[in-house]
């Protein structure tokens, strides 16, 4: 019923008259019918100016701007491995004088699924080059899993790729994660499988990987962020709380916070929580419009017990005894005293929603019930040329955002959003109706270099990772 519902509304969208344009600021029409996206992309603020065409049909952007291809699925790494496909979520860290960390994530599922091109090769025969302690887990067969993350070190100055490896081995759906404060990856696994499914483990857990190793991480599951079907995570520096988003597709996800015993070290256990609106209404606005953008809702705080998920049933759970629920949360990034999270089908007609939370001054202590939480709609597209199902997430180190379209049908934009709440186009994948890919390819894994002036983003499918430069102090407002 979701999925049919949704797709009418999209179909709709695609052909209807648009309006409330007030704060249109340009607009271009597609040269070509492309599924959803047919009417084009608009933007409400001149942002960095209407997109050019890539001749290299790759990736679009405005005048002044140019990419760089600095990795590719199936090239030759470091290590002896291959780059591994399904390129998603990725963090971005000093890695020395003008150099860069990008720790990446492979969102690639266990066998039958798993058909994409792994670190492992064809039938996977480089997998006896890993000792069996360091990948988490194998399929029915014995072979490692095709999921987890390689690091890349860039020159920013020169740019340039200067070493590539696998950085963690035998995992599953690495869908996103999130960076921390002193330097680590945090790495989600998108799926609940339990033993004896398709793997001999257990799935559906966050994994640590510092940004500096040169090596393969320990493959140690951080039990107490919980086992759901995790998307992305945030740490808030003052505080060292862990929010999380979950990607449930039928839109009843939880939105969770873990608060640490030890705030630099999350294995080290602590308390899972779920994020429940105190008016008790519906954040999606899918039964009923509860709020529109600007509007701001107070929050408080579920506990959680039996994390481990162990009958697949945390959510449903969570929900019973108050917890919101979440349509498809996806990135999310902390920015100054405060984070933005997507809800990929949000709103009243499926296109998304971003969504602030501001945390209270005494965040997972005592005094919190006195000054509670804080949670504001602040986009909610309701045309789909400004912007549709935005997914992975940055914050530009001048407070803009950067949103990844993950949209099926149609192509996939990379949107840039003002502290103001307007939405411009920033970039296009280029390869949608190019015959370079099969239907179209999700944006992922957006990222900046520290000193802003290098960003980064993955193309899902067939999978590479572009070096994105240009004039970005033009723009700011």
């Amino acid at each position: 019923m979701f999925a049919s519902r949704r797709q009418f509304l999209q179909a709709a969208a695609a052909t209807a008259a648009f309006a409330g344009l007030s704060r249109l600021a340009y607009a271009e029409a597609a040269p070509d019918p492309d599924g959803f996206s047919a009417p084009g992309y608009a933007s409400q603020v001149t942002g960095y100016g209407p997109l050019k065409r890539d001749p290299a049909e790759i990736f679009d952007l405005p005048e002044g701007f140019s990419y760089k291809v600095i990795s590719k699925t199936g090239d030759p790494m470091d290590d002896g491995f291959l780059t591994p496909g399904k390129m998603d979520g990725m963090g971005c860290f000093r890695a020395g004088r003008n150099q860069v960390a990008l720790v990446r994530n492979h969102e690639i599922s266990p066998p039958p699924r798993d058909l994409q091109i792994t670190a492992f090769g064809a039938d996977r025969v480089l997998a006896p080059k890993i000792a069996a302690d360091r990948f988490y887990d194998t399929d029915l067969a014995g072979l490692p899993l095709g999921g987890g993350t390689t690091t890349l070190i860039y020159d920013t100055r020169k740019r340039e790729l200067k070493t590539h490896h696998l950085s963690l081995a035998g995992t599953a759906t690495n869908c996103a994660g999130g960076v921390t404060p002193w330097g680590s990856w945090l790495s989600c696994e998108e799926v609940k499988i339990r033993p004896g499914q398709t793997t001999r483990k257990d799935h559906g857990w966050v994994f640590e990987v510092p940004s500096g190793l040169r090596g393969l991480a320990d493959p140690v599951p951080i039990r107490g962020m919980g086992r759901f079907q995790h998307e992305a995570c945030a740490v808030d520096p003052r505080t060292g709380v862990i929010y999380m988003t979950e990607d449930e597709f039928d839109g009843r996800g939880l939105f969770y916070r873990y608060l640490p015993n030890d705030k630099r070290r999350p294995h080290a256990g602590g308390k899972l929580q779920a994020l429940a609106a105190t008016d008790g209404s519906d954040v999606r606005n899918w039964d009923s419009v509860s709020w529109k953008p600007g509007d701001w809702k107070t929050v408080r705080w579920i506990d959680l017990d039996g994390v481990d998920n162990a009958n697949n049933d945390l959510r449903h759970r969570g929900q019973a005894a108050g917890a919101s629920w979440i349509a498809r949360g996806e990135g999310i990034y902390f920015g100054k005293g405060e984070l933005y999270f997507t809800c990929t089908s949000g709103g009243p007609k499926f296109h998304g929603q971003v969504l602030r939370y501001v945390p209270s001054p005494d965040e997972g202590q005592p005094g919190e019930a006195d000054k509670p939480g804080r949670l504001q709609l602040f986009v909610e597209p309701s045309d789909i040329r400004f912007m549709e199902m935005a997914d992975n997430i940055v914050i530009a180190p001048w407070g803009h955002i950067m949103a990844c379209e993950d949209k099926q049908g149609g192509t996939n934009y990379l949107r840039g959003i003002t502290p103001a709440g307007q939405v411009y186009a920033m970039g296009r994948n280029a390869q949608m109706g190019t015959g370079k890919v099969r239907g179209s390819s999700e944006l992922a894994g957006v990222c900046f270099s520290p000193d802003g002036s290098t960003l980064f983003v993955n193309i899902y499918t067939p999978g590479c990772t572009l070096a994105i430069t240009g004039p970005w102090d033009s723009f700011k407002g």
